[in-house]
C-alpha cells in the first residue's frame, strides 16, 4: 500500500511517518523542504507547497490513501497566510484525492475549531463549530475540516481528528515555547489557576491516526470529527510547574487576572499590527483566555468508533518528554 503523507517532516507528522513505515507500507511525504531525515529511512519525498494545487496533485497521484497533518499553527500572523497553508492547502488535498481515485483521507483539525471564548468541560462531538474567533489558527481550520468532511463518500472515506496540546520528544512548539517565556521572565498564571485543560502525548495521537485509518477500512467513523487527548483532563498550571520543575526551572507562581491578561492580549496585538513587528505578541487575547479556561472533551465517540485508547500513562510520556527537553537545553 502506498500512502502520502503531508507535513511528513513536522511533528506529528513524523510520527504518523513511523508508524506506517513499522506496518510496511511504501510512504511519501510532501513537505516544502528536502526532509533529507524522512530519505534516510526510504520515504519518498516530494518538495512542494500545500497551496499549490499542481504540487499536491503529483504528490497524491498513485497513492491508496492521505494522512493530511500539514498546517500553519500558532496564534499570529495575516489571514492570507493561514487561509492558503490551512483552507487552500486542504482544498488541494481533498481535489486531488477525488481526482486520482484515493479511498482513504484523515485529516488532522484541531479543538480550536469550536472555540466560542467559553470553556469546555467534557462535551463531545455534539459541540457546534466555534464563533467570535480570536486567531485565525483556529477559524481556519474550522473551515478546512468543514471541507475535508464535506467530500466524504463511499469511494472517499474521510475522517478528522482533534488532538489537543500536543506534546512530547521533538516537540518544537509547545513546551519549547512556554520554557523559552518563562526563562524570559514573562509567562504568570492566568486566572484561578485551577482550569484543566486536555493535553495529547505524540505517539498516542500518531497512533490516533492510523486507528482512524483503520476504522476508515472497516466501515467506521467516515465523514466524523473525534477529540483526542489523554483521556484524563489535567490541572494545567501543576502539570507545566511538573514540567518545569523536571527541568530544574523554578515554578510558576505570580497570578495575573483573566480580564487583565485579555486587555494586555489585544493592546499587543495592536501594538504588532500597527508597527508591523515581527514575531508573535508576548500574549494575545486567545492566548489569555486559553490560559484561563477549562478546555477537555469526552473521548467516548473516539473510543467506541475508532478504537482509539492511549497506550502511554502521564508518568511514562512526561519522563519521555522532559529528558528529551534536557537534551535540547530548554
Amino acid at each position: 500500500m502506498h500512502i502520502l503523507v503531508t507535513g511528513g517532516g513536522g511533528f506529528v507528522g513524523g510520527y504518523v511517518v513511523d508508524l506506517l513505515l513499522e506496518r510496511g507500507y511504501a510512504v511519501r511525504s510532501l513537505g516544502r523542504s528536502p526532509q533529507p531525515a524522512l530519505a534516510a529511512k526510504g520515504v519518498e519525498v516530494c518538495c512542494g507547497d500545500i497551496a499549490d494545487a499542481r504540487a499536491v496533485g503529483a504528490a497524491v497521484q498513485g497513492v491508496d490513501a492521505v494522512f493530511h497533518v500539514a498546517a500553519k499553527a500558532g496564534v499570529w500572523g495575516s489571514w492570507e497566510s493561514y487561509y492558503r497553508a490551512n483552507v487552500v492547502g486542504t482544498q488541494n488535498v481533498v481535489e486531488a484525492c477525488r481526482r486520482h481515485g484515493v479511498g482513504r483521507l484523515v485529516h488532522t483539525s484541531t479543538p480550536s475549531v469550536v472555540f466560542n471564548r467559553q470553556p469546555f468541560t467534557g462535551q463531545g462531538n455534539e459541540l457546534p463549530y466555534g464563533s467570535n474567533w480570536l486567531c485565525h489558527y483556529a477559524h481556519t481550520k474550522a473551515i478546512a475540516e468543514q471541507a475535508a468532511l464535506a467530500v466524504n463518500t463511499e469511494s472517499l472515506r474521510v475522517v478528522a481528528l482533534r488532538p489537543h496540546l500536543v506534546f512530547g520528544p521533538g516537540d518544537p512548539h509547545l513546551l519549547p515555547r512556554v520554557v523559552a517565556s518563562v526563562k524570559a521572565g514573562r509567562l504568570k498564571i492566568v486566572g484561578n489557576g485551577r482550569n484543566r485543560v486536555d493535553v495529547s502525548f505524540v505517539q498516542d495521537v500518531a497512533a490516533a491516526h492510523l486507528a482512524a485509518f483503520d476504522a476508515l477500512a472497516a466501515g467506521r467513523g467516515a465523514g466524523q470529527a473525534y477529540f483526542i487527548s489523554q483521556g484524563k483532563p489535567v490541572a494545567l498550571w501543576p502539570w507545566l510547574n511538573q514540567v518545569l520543575e523536571g527541568l530544574g526551572h523554578p515554578p510558576l507562581k505570580k497570578k495575573m487576572p483573566l480580564p487583565l491578561a485579555y486587555a494586555a492580549g489585544g493592546l499587543a496585538e495592536l501594538v504588532w499590527k500597527l508597527f508591523r513587528k515581527s514575531g508573535e505578541p508576548p500574549i494575545t487575547r486567545f492566548v489569555a483566555v486559553e490560559l484561563a479556561k477549562d478546555h477537555y472533551f469526552d473521548l467516548t465517540a473516539a473510543r467506541r468508533e475508532l478504537g482509539f485508547q492511549p497506550a502511554y500513562s502521564m508518568q511514562a510520556a512526561l519522563s519521555a518528554t522532559i529528558a528529551d527537553l534536557k537534551a535540547r537545553g530548554c
